[in-house]
């Protein structure tokens, strides 16, 4: 399964009888054609780096999500994730600008100063305070000026994609200061590590919800596309109900 990516996940309204919804659904609420939403010209390919990722998470990266959320207690997991929400913000916050959102962009700011200071980043007083959290990344920003999805890509470890949203990922390394702090090699090696730390915490936080989908779905591959695009729609419309992981 495609499981270092946020976002593969999303429980919805509308749904089908297993709780997620199907294509069918999913076109009529998008007010899109089935064939669009289904469309993904590189499926061969997909599928291929698909069966890859389920093979390593098989071996490798669920019985590493089982440990970390057996080991640690929930308050040591929610600080990780605070702390990773938290070293993410000047991304976020760029992103907030460049949509003409100067709500989410106060709320943002908000947040990184009181939990900063308050908090140290590995916990979230903001929230309470009526800052809650969103996600931003120059994909959805990309989206919201009216460029399309492109191609529906499956990138090894790191899961659904397309090609707007990857070339996006790119462009926010130039908006994360820690690009600029550290050198080459060492920006790198950070970047690998948030990455699968934030991986691993979400992959933790959802392993009977994957295991349930693998179980139920006769193709777990067209079901994790379809749910990455419904979720990912929501993202892009900064609707409530969007995930980041399951809470």
């Amino acid at each position: 399964m495609d499981l270092l990516s946020p976002g593969s996940v999303q429980y919805a309204q509308n749904s089908d009888d297993d709780g997620y919804l199907s294509d069918e659904d999913a076109s009529a609420i998008y007010g899109t054609d089935t064939q669009v939403i289904s469309d993904d010209p590189l499926e061969l390919l997909n599928r291929f780096v698909f069966a890859f990722n389920e093979a390593l998470d098989v071996i490798l990266i669920r019985p590493i999500a089982v440990t970390y959320r057996d080991l640690f207690p929930d308050p040591v997991k929610d600080s990780v994730r605070n702390f990773l929400r938290n070293l993410s913000t000047p991304v976020v916050l760029a992103n907030d600008f460049l949509q003409g959102n100067p709500d989410r962009a106060s709320d943002t700011a908000a947040r990184f100063f009181i939990n900063t200071a308050f908090g140290l980043g590995f916990f979230d007083p903001a929230s309470e305070l009526g800052h809650p959290y969103h996600d931003e990344d120059f994909g959805q920003t990309m989206a919201s000026y009216g460029v399309g999805e492109g191609a529906y890509l499956v990138l090894p470890v790191l899961g659904p994609s397309s090609l707007r949203d990857t070339g996006g990922r790119v462009v926010d390394m130039f908006f994360d200061p820690l690009t600029y702090l550290l050198n080459g090699d060492e920006a790198r090696k950070v970047s690998i590590a948030r990455s699968g730390l934030r991986g691993i915490d979400f992959r933790a936080r959802n392993i009977e919800n994957f295991d349930e989908i693998a179980e139920d779905s006769v193709d777990p591959y067209a079901r994790f596309r379809s749910l990455w695009r419904q979720n990912r729609q929501y993202q892009i419309e900064n609707r409530d109900n969007q995930i980041e992981g399951i809470d």
